[in-house]
């Protein structure tokens, strides 16, 4: 019995060693239970499937973005998933990471998060201005929605009595009429799942940010993005402009330019994984959407697939830039 089972271990530890020449990868995601660790887990899958010789990819829960940010600048991840102002931040040293600057290079941004300013209708308030002095949420307590909202807010001069909480307990406090609205991230240009819900039994709708607001964000908040917004009738809105940040993956800042690449060309050439994984995905091109919204440098490994594949890649995504 006990051959056996000494054979069996030898047996086991061999069959979870990785390939000889393989490389070990750790892909750092969020909790288990987000969408977002879901899709980390495809992406383990990808490389592994792309590169079976090659690359062991697994993937690790962590505390989300800042986490990933400081573990990668330890070598203890080799990507991690970002929001692209917090990893402009990171990049150049400045609030969170002020004092501790962590150059960790973007590699492709797969989701666009807009931030919808959420009222619900028979509250009165109809632009941004009038929020002053209401009971609000800045949108789930510890998210980079909240950080991101009081600083939007902020700049504009505008201070709600601010709700805090979970998205849950944000949508019960205005179903109960105990805060207004809230500050929440949109799928795409569509509502979230969230979002609908609060909205098929209390109409709400969104406030847009005007232009003379949108020109304050973009000269003294870089790091986060102008999306502009279809509307309709559950936002009670024609089209309209609002700031908003991408999902992403970066990389440690030592990373290879051969894995980088690697890295890139797997997740772009496949059109089946992470839309099983992440399906707001659905018809989204990775390379345009990274293009048009990441504020930080992109990878030299990715800048090479980008470039071999026909997309110029603007000079404030360029390293050094």
């Amino acid at each position: 019995m006990k051959t056996w089972i000494k054979v069996t271990a030898v047996a086991l530890i061999a069959f979870a060693a990785p390939a000889m020449g393989q490389e070990r990868l750790a892909l750092g995601a969020t909790n288990a239970q987000s969408s977002h660790y879901a899709y980390f887990a495809a992406l383990a899958k990808i490389i592994n499937e792309t590169y079976p010789d090659k690359y062991q990819a697994s993937v690790v829960e962590t505390g989300a973005t800042v986490d990933n940010l400081k573990r990668m600048a330890r070598g203890q991840l080799d990507v991690g998933l970002i929001t692209t102002s917090a990893l402009f931040h990171a990049n150049n040293g400045i609030k969170t990471f002020d004092g501790n600057q962590i150059a960790s290079p973007l590699l492709w941004a797969y989701s666009l998060a807009p931030q919808n300013v959420i009222v619900r209708r028979d509250a009165g308030v109809n632009s941004l201005g009038e929020l002053a002095g209401t009971r609000f949420g800045p949108g789930q307590r510890g998210s980079s929605t909240e950080a991101t909202s009081q600083e939007v807010l902020s700049l504009f001069g505008v201070e709600p009595e601010w709700v805090r909480g979970s998205n849950g307990e944000l949508a019960a406090a205005i179903k109960d009429n105990r805060a207004i609205g809230f500050i929440k991230s949109a799928v795409g240009t569509r509502f979230d799942a969230l979002t609908t819900d609060i909205a098929t039994f209390t109409p709400v709708q969104v406030l847009p940010v005007p232009e003379d607001k949108i020109a304050m964000i973009r000269e003294e908040l870089p790091e986060l993005s102008i999306v502009d917004m279809p509307g309709g009738e559950m936002e009670n809105s024609g089209p309209y402009q609002t700031w908003g940040f991408m999902i992403g993956v970066s990389a440690r800042p030592d990373m290879p330019e051969a894995l980088a690449y690697d890295m890139v060309k797997a997740v772009m050439e496949d059109d089946v994984e992470q839309v099983t994984a992440f399906p707001a995905m659905e018809g989204a091109n990775l390379a345009e959407l990274t293009l048009a919204y990441a504020t930080s440098p992109l990878h030299p490994g990715a800048i090479r697939w980008f470039e071999e594949n026909g997309y110029e890649v603007p000079d404030r995504l360029q390293p050094g830039s």
